[in-house]
């Protein structure tokens, strides 16, 4: 069997597959399935300073090809996690992410201050959450915004840290390129797209907060673009995401320049869906002659 370790910013992780921000809580449901030392990680819940309650439902609906949530980060806070997430996490055998979301500066600032002394693996830093009224999206859809957020939380985290990108903008590479300059050590993409239902009979958004994050199978041929975009212009690894339900989509984002996997939505559908996703993998890798995941990693071929 072909190797599926691969590394990230200096972390190891067992395999590429890392369970998404938002989709996978912290763990604990998903630990009645399987060993979580199955996945090569965990980015956890989006977490704030403070505990937060989230937006009012309706907050979560289906559409074709996905799903729109607009569930507004609701989270216990920073220091209720590291308390009483972050000490069962640990023994999991699995890398352990810190997914931070702030409405200003100061608040990632010293939530990655406080994580830097805890026992997680990394920090990714979400500037790019489209379902929140305020905070998040405003720094991660401009150049200078992303370069800005990037280098003030740099100065306050010792742990290797990946900004997460919006691809609510207009050029992906020139997003990835400032957050590589500002310090990143990684950066993954893509997180959702902004979508909107709106429910004919009572004329209403079928969302309390009208717009949501469009995630599922309909967002694989953006990220793999975007992804493709982006590893043309950094040298940071690059975590893909966006629409992963299968192994060939996994193969198809690696192919496009990314490192390492996030999958996210496929688990409300199928909870065992990086076990099936990593026997996949396996496979593709021996058929086709590979011996290390990191092989595949930005081999698309040119016409």
């Amino acid at each position: 069997m072909a190797d599926l370790k691969v590394t990230i910013a200096g972390v190891p992780f067992q395999n590429p597959l890392i369970a998404a921000s938002g989709t996978f809580g912290f763990g604990r449901e998903y630990a009645e399935f399987y060993p979580l030392s199955t996945l090569g990680g965990i980015s956890c819940k989006g977490i704030t300073l403070a505990e937060r309650p989230g937006n009012p439902p309706p907050r979560v609906t289906e559409t074709p090809g996905g799903m729109l949530n607009a569930v507004g980060l609701q989270n216990p806070g920073v220091d209720h996690f590291i308390k009483e997430d972050l000490p069962w996490l640990q023994k999991q055998g699995t890398v352990v992410i810190a997914n931070i979301a702030g409405n200003t500066p100061e608040d990632y600032c010293r939530m990655a201050e406080k994580l830097s002394y805890t026992a997680v693996d990394m920090v990714e830093l979400n500037i790019s959450c489209p379902n929140v009224k305020q905070g998040g999206v405003q720094f991660g859809t401009s150049c200078a915004g992303v370069e800005d957020i990037t280098a003030q939380v740099r100065r306050f985290c010792k742990k290797p840290l990946m900004v997460k990108l919006s691809p609510n903008v207009s050029d992906i590479g020139e997003i990835a390129a400032a957050a590589e300059s500002a310090g990143a050590d990684a950066i993954s993409m893509i997180n959702t797209l902004t979508g909107m239902r709106i429910d004919i009979r009572t004329r209403r958004p079928v969302l309390r907060n009208n717009t949501g994050g469009l995630s599922g199978p309909a967002l694989l041929p953006i990220a793999v673009r975007m992804v493709w975009q982006a590893a043309q212009r950094v040298k940071i690894p690059i975590v893909g995401m966006g629409g992963i339900s299968k192994w060939e989509d996994a193969v198809e984002l690696l192919l496009a320049g990314a490192s390492a996997l996030q999958i996210g939505t496929v688990f409300f559908t199928d909870p065992y869906a990086p076990v099936k996703i990593l026997d996949g993998l396996n496979q593709y890798l021996d058929r086709s002659g590979f011996s290390s995941v990191s092989d595949l990693t930005g081999r698309v071929c040119p016409w």
